[in-house]
């Protein structure tokens, strides 16, 4: 079906335009894109076997106009300065810019906190009081939680986490004893009406995004503190077994995305129906192929498998985030 021009989106354009551009010029259009844009554009451009010459010409055209309307340097100076002062090295002096930097404009710590390193923002916070951790990590992106949650010690990520689990909206007057509690780290306040930040969906949010080794040890913890609470999560999370749930169309989508190898070592382990799924959906000489691979696959770390397996999770949980798959597996509804 011919493309109308007029009605694509940004991101579709931008997919066309970098396809004509060709590969190297693509690479590096990619260096400068954040993880979720590049994903956004390349799910557009994985579909695409032919540009018809006149969406060429359309989508050059638009490019050379924007370029002239919008000629300059676009910045986003906060994050920016944020990512240059991290990559110093350098702690010490970090934490006393930015709080210099906070205070003189009115910055925002949790908005700080979401664009610091990792192990940092685990140095921050492990003197921390459990329940205050929990609370600044409720309010972040999952991944970056997941990433922090890896840094801290093992005996405090699962108290956190089930902290975490616990909360379901937090007032104004939490969020300001939050700020508070990161006042003399890197200063600020926030001013909002109640936010929905925790609860076991954040939860489960996190726990899927993290290694498989790490999220049981969490969930181990969880169970010894409160069975029901951890059986609730659970219930909820999304594993690569539940792979055998997503419908055939959903399936293709996400197997497009997976390198052989990495199918091949995801395997190694996997249940008949999650195979079965799987060789159903690509091709005989592929699924030959695999199964030839898996006979000759010798033995493996189960973290590598397991690795393996959690990528191929995220692929679909990133899928469904775009409205691309519907998943039916773990807590979701069940589709009729």
């Amino acid at each position: 079906m011919k493309k109308d021009f007029t009605k694509m989106t940004g991101a579709e354009k931008a997919a066309y335009l970098l396809l004509c551009l060709g590969e190297e010029a693509t690479a590096e259009v990619f260096k400068e894109l954040k993880d979720e844009e590049v994903r956004w554009i390349s799910s557009y451009m994985k579909g695409v076997e032919h540009v018809p010459a006149d969406l060429a010409k359309q989508v050059e055209e638009q490019y050379r106009k924007t370029r002239q309307e919008y000629a300059g340097l676009f910045v986003d100076g906060g994050e920016f300065v944020n990512n240059a002062l991290t990559s110093t090295g350098d702690s010490n002096r970090v934490e006393s810019i930015l709080d210099e930097l906070n205070s003189e404009f009115g910055g925002k710590p949790l908005e700080t906190i979401s664009m610091m390193e990792p192990r940092m923002v685990a140095g921050l916070l492990q003197n921390e009081h459990p329940q205050t951790v929990a609370l600044i990590l409720s309010t972040q992106k999952a991944d970056h939680t997941g990433n922090v949650l890896y840094y801290l010690p093992e005996d405090l990520r699962a108290d956190v986490v089930y902290r975490i689990a616990r909360i379901e909206k937090v007032s104004p007057e939490v969020i300001h004893q939050i700020e508070e509690a990161l006042q003399r780290e890197i200063g600020g306040f926030v001013k909002k009406d109640q936010h929905h930040v925790g609860g076991v969906d954040k939860v489960v949010e996190i726990l899927t995004r993290m290694e498989r080794g790490v999220e049981e040890s969490i969930l181990n913890g969880i169970e010894e503190m409160d069975s029901e609470t951890a059986e609730k999560i659970k219930n909820l999370m999304f594993t690569f077994d539940d792979l055998s749930l997503i419908d055939n169309v959903g399936m293709q989508k996400i197997l497009r995305e997976v390198k052989n190898e990495t199918l091949t070592l995801a395997l190694k382990t996997a249940p008949d129906n999650v195979k079965d799924k799987i060789f159903k959906n690509i091709s005989e000489r592929a699924a030959d192929i695999i199964t030839e691979d898996l006979e000759a696959l010798g033995p493996v770390r189960l973290s590598e498998v397991e690795q393996a397996q959690q990528s191929i999770v995220k692929i679909a949980l990133r899928l469904e985030e775009e409205g691309q798959i519907v998943m039916a597996g773990g807590g979701q509804e069940t589709l009729v």
